[in-house]
């Protein structure tokens, strides 16, 4: 998927194969594996891929034994024809598509489905269950499309839907339908159209370089000079290739972004000319200036424009052009034979057209298919496709015959909204994302979004920030309880404290309820959490290492009314932002306005979940969206349940038991317990808590939502596929934690502490519990250093802890977060200090049959007086071994003097830093797993069988839409 509306959107940084390649290229997203899709029925969902049969063995229907594809349910369907095909399949490739291969598995499937069903309606047919594959592949496509152009500001409906590809044109009608478009344009060789393309494409070279200049008028020389010696470089560069400078156009480019922020974007001047006051390139603030509205939604004018690049591309133009136009043929178009298709309303006569023998006066009504030598395209009933002069395909999509859906369970619908409810988070989150105005939302992407049911119970959590998962339910169930009927139409909540749900202060839960029409109570509601930067407290970033208690670490919200009336209440969050100032010691919020940008940007999201939700139910009707809100929720609990019956009946083949229990410590001596009873006839659990260690005088105190977030974490881990995450996840299981322990403490208890390093121990305790892996670093490496000049925080990574079939990863965060780290050229420009070392640390991993990973070592030299804090785990109990592997290696937080004095600063403190002190952290390795001897092992790799991935193919998804979600879910 790309998007191209009169000039080529680019990136500058792209993931392929694993390897981050930095360099400008088409924004070009992988977002299917296509026709080699494969097909799943897992616990009551249809799901489509990601797994491809790739071109061997291919689908079913190649007679090979490969699995069922989307190709497979195109063809069961009617809509491939095998006579068209070339007689290549079979191992002597010799012979025609396999119809037969292909009813035979979908039968096989179908009795399956219908298994699951148990009565209660009517079975479904092979071809029901084909067409329901085709409906959920269609709408799993729709969702990166959307968030494609949504994330930029686009309308989705306002495009046409270009097509190509041989497997493409099958596919077009619907999914342009579902997006709003009115328009599909297929070019007569669309299944070859890279190849075309690459045989008729322009020569292009780029020269780039490094700038750090204002945008400002004394520097435009500057800029009018380098630009110039660029485009030079590029028309020198393409003449060497056989262009005259006659075929050779050239455009400049700045790279540019606000001061303090790290959002830059690349802007042309092709709409923008040069002024009085511009460079001669053209007005590039301007350009700057409305892109950034277009994309964000806002401008901040009161801050400078840095140039980070200068760019000139050079674009040798082949002049080749291969467009001719066709003659109108006077007659109505050949029917080259009627086919018999399946649609939602059945069987319907399709008439087959080949596209060599239409021309530009013809006009065909769907259903109808138009066959090419590398193309199949589907015209659907209530579309209409006509031949341009130049022998393309238009097609005009008819608003189509509207489905009744009822509150029943329909395992197909089930599939659709589980990605439409996930759609509205990931929009919700795009919205959060360009209208906010701190780094840490805008470029480090540190926030949530999600829907919750009338009860408080999740729906649907874009998979954001691992820490978050499943927590902020308990923060909207505590609104709902302690408000009640307080919560008016037009109201919005802000909380963050601890027994209202939240996690640690700085992240701040935004929520509003949905009301829907006359109904006097909320239907839904929606919510985002983001991480603020900083919101007052003893230290700066409000992470504080030796806080005691919980007002030292910042400013408290429990049941606020951030917008009452549908005003937004300004004055009441400032004075309540700035109160800890009035603690002795303590300081209000340090960045105000970005406080309030970044809130107005949380109820401004919100309201973009309240108009889709609303949108859903008014096209099904608010019994129907509920009804699939209950479905969604207890598909979770099926796949939770199943995982829990498969340990169990493993784990008491071994054992006898259906017990588990294991124990792990905190730094200060604190046990952490637990003891899982499961029932294995029920596939449900009780996770009991009891033993572990009271409430500690420090920060490590974990809130209860930060347990149930770990829980959630791990269930998801072990249950190895694809679920929704929602409240159903935790449905089969009881959670007992002691009250007044460090993983329930009391409402005033210090607990900055707990979010980032005691969330990352409770994993590792359920994860041996399980017999999972071992133990990974169980920190997040918390580092912070500031004066009254600047204020920096960071996390660093560690190992990774190993597994029954598996070397734990190096210098990897895990579990509960997955943070990225700041560019050494970013951290040393903007903050006094030098980055003298970041390198794998060899030899911290536990040893075993499969060794744990290697921790860090990373090196700051600072130029300045400034406080330095840590905030670290794992420097007293090292990361555990299993089955006899050995334990990963502690962390070590070192202080070099520059006096030559050397000290072990320990694991939580804040020290006074001079300019030439160097600090040194070196972070814990993984735990090993299995002996090293070559002991065996076997009985745990059964019981583990199911952690184990399949060995099927996954496509390699690309582009800027897979690179912000990985960003995020790497927060």
């Amino acid at each position: 998927v790309s998007r191209y509306a009169g000039e080529y959107e680019h990136v500058f940084e792209a993931t392929t194969a694993g390897i981050s390649l930095q360099a400008p290229q088409l924004d070009v997203n992988t977002v299917a594996a296509g026709g080699g899709s494969m097909l799943f029925f897992r616990s009551g969902m249809f799901v489509v891929g990601p797994e491809s049969a790739g071109a061997h063995p291919g689908p079913a229907c190649y007679r090979k034994g490969g699995p069922l594809t989307v190709t497979d349910a195109n063809l069961c369907l009617g809509r491939l024809l095998p006579d068209y095909f070339p007689r290549i399949f079979g191992p002597a490739e010799d012979q025609p598509l396999s119809i037969q291969d292909t009813l035979s598995a979908f039968s096989e499937l179908a009795v399956q489905v219908n298994a699951f069903l148990d009565g209660g309606r009517p079975p479904l047919t092979v071809e029901e269950v084909a067409m329901g594959f085709i409906r959920v592949a269609n709408e799993a496509m729709c969702r990166p499309i959307r968030s494609l152009t949504q994330a930029k500001g686009h309308d989705t409906s306002r495009h046409v839907l270009a097509c190509f590809g041989g497997a493409g044109g099958q596919h077009a009608c619907a999914i342009a339908r579902a997006l709003g478009m009115k328009t599909v344009f297929i070019h007569k060789y669309s299944g070859i159209l890279s190849a075309y393309g690459m045989a008729l494409a322009d020569v292009v070279h780029e020269a780039q370089e490094p700038c750090s200049l204002v945008y400002e008028k004394e520097f435009y020389p500057l800029l009018d000079e380098h630009l110039a010696a660029l485009q030079e470089c590029c028309v020198e560069a393409l003449e060497q290739q056989g262009f005259l400078r006659s075929q050779v156009n050239t455009e400049a480019f700045l790279h540019l972004r606000y001061e303090r922020t790290d959002c830059a974007l690349m802007c042309s001047t092709r709409d923008h000319p040069p002024t009085r006051d511009s460079c001669q390139a053209g007005d590039f603030k301007k350009a700057f200036t409305s892109r950034y509205l277009k994309e964000f939604g806002f401008t901040i004018p009161e801050r400078r424009i840095m140039v980070d690049d200068i760019r000139v591309r050079g674009t040798g133009s082949t002049g080749i052009h291969c467009e001719m136009k066709i003659k109108p043929f006077g007659q109505p178009a050949r029917v080259e034979t009627v086919a018999r298709c399946y649609f939602d309303d059945g069987y319907l006569d399709t008439n087959v057209y080949l596209l060599e023998d239409l021309s530009c006066d013809h006009t065909i009504t769907g259903p109808a298919i138009i066959i090419d030598k590398n193309s199949t395209i589907l015209v659907e009933p209530d579309c209409t496709a006509s031949i341009t002069e130049f022998g393309d395909v238009k097609i005009s999509i008819g608003s189509g015959k509207p489905r009744i859906i009822g509150p029943e369970l329909d395992t197909i619908q089930l599939s659709i909204f589980s990605h439409r409810f996930m759609s509205i988070a990931e929009q919700m989150g795009r919205i959060l994302q360009r209208t906010a105005i701190s780094t840490n939302i805008k470029e480090r992407l540190d926030f949530s979004c999600a829907i919750f049911g009338p009860d408080g119970g999740l729906v649907s959590n874009a998979p954001h920030i691992p820490v978050h998962l499943g927590a902020m339910q308990e923060t909207v169930q505590f609104q709902i309880h302690n408000l009640g009927d307080d919560l008016k139409e037009g109201d919005v909540i802000l909380s963050n404290h601890p027994c209202a749900g939240g996690s640690h202060l700085p992240d701040l839960t935004v929520i509003t309820p949905v009301f829907y029409k006359e109904i006097p109570r909320p239907v839904f509601f929606v919510a985002s959490r983001g991480h603020h930067a900083d919101i007052g407290g003893i230290t700066p970033g409000s992470m504080p290492p030796h806080s005691k208690a919980l007002q030292e670490e910042g400013a408290v919200f429990v049941s606020f009314k951030l917008v009452k009336d549908g005003i937004f209440q300004e004055d009441a969050v400032t004075e309540a932002l700035l109160a800890p100032g009035l603690i002795p010691g303590s300081s209000g919020t340090r960045n105000l306005h970005d406080n309030l940008s970044d809130l107005r940007a949380q109820v401004a999201a919100n309201q973009k979940g309240i108009q889709l939700v609303s949108e859903l139910i008014d096209v099904y009707g608010l019994k129907v969206v509920q009804a699939y809100m209950a479905h969604i929720q207890a598909n979770a609990e099926i796949a939770v349940r199943d995982m829990l019956r498969e340990f169990a009946g493993r784990w008491q083949q071994q054992t006898s038991s259906l017990e588990v229990e294991s124990k792990d410590y905190m730094d200060n001596g604190s046990p952490i317990r637990l003891r899982v009873k499961i029932n294995k006839e029920e596939g449900s659990a009780l996770f009991d808590f009891t033993g572990t260690g009271p409430e500690v005088i420090g920060n490590c105190n974990a809130p209860r939502a930060i347990t149930l977030s770990a829980l959630i974490y791990c269930l998801r881990c072990m249950v190895e596929k694809d679920i929704p995450l929602n409240q159903g996840c935790l449905a089969p299981i009881t959670v007992v934690i002691p009250k007044g322990s460090i993983l329930d403490p009391s409402p005033d208890a210090a607990v900055v502490g707990g979010n980032v390093l005691t969330s990352q121990r409770v994993v590792d305790v359920i994860f041996k519990a399980f017999g999972v892996c071992a133990a990974s670093q169980g920190c997040m490496n918390n580092i912070t250093f500031g004066n009254e000049r600047v204020g920096y925080y960071e996390t660093v990574a560690g190992g990774a802890g190993a597994g029954p079939h598996w070397h734990g990863r190096s210098g990897i965060h895990t579990h509960m977060t997955n943070t990225r780290i700041t560019d050494p050229e970013i951290l040393e420009k903007r903050y006094p200090v030098i980055l003298k070392r970041f390198q794998l640390n060899p030899g911290t991993g536990g040893k075993g049959s499969f060794c744990g990973g290697d921790g860090v070592i990373r090196e700051l030299q600072f130029r300045e007086e400034v406080i330095l804090s840590v905030l670290t785990e794992r420097r007293v109990f090292s990361p555990y071994g299993l089955k006899g592997g050995e334990d990963g290696a502690p962390g070590l937080n070192l202080l070099h003097r520059r006096s030559g004095r050397t000290i072990n600063i320990g694991g939580k403190m804040s020290v006074l830093i001079y300019p030439g002190d160097v600090f040194c952290l070196q972070t814990p390795g993984g735990g090993g797993f299995g002996m090293s001897d070559g002991s065996d092992t076997s009985a745990l790799e059964q019981i583990s069988a199911p952690l184990e991935r399949k060995s099927e193919r996954c496509f390699a998804e690309r582009g800027s839409v897979y690179e912000y979600r990985m960003a995020q879910e790497t927060v």
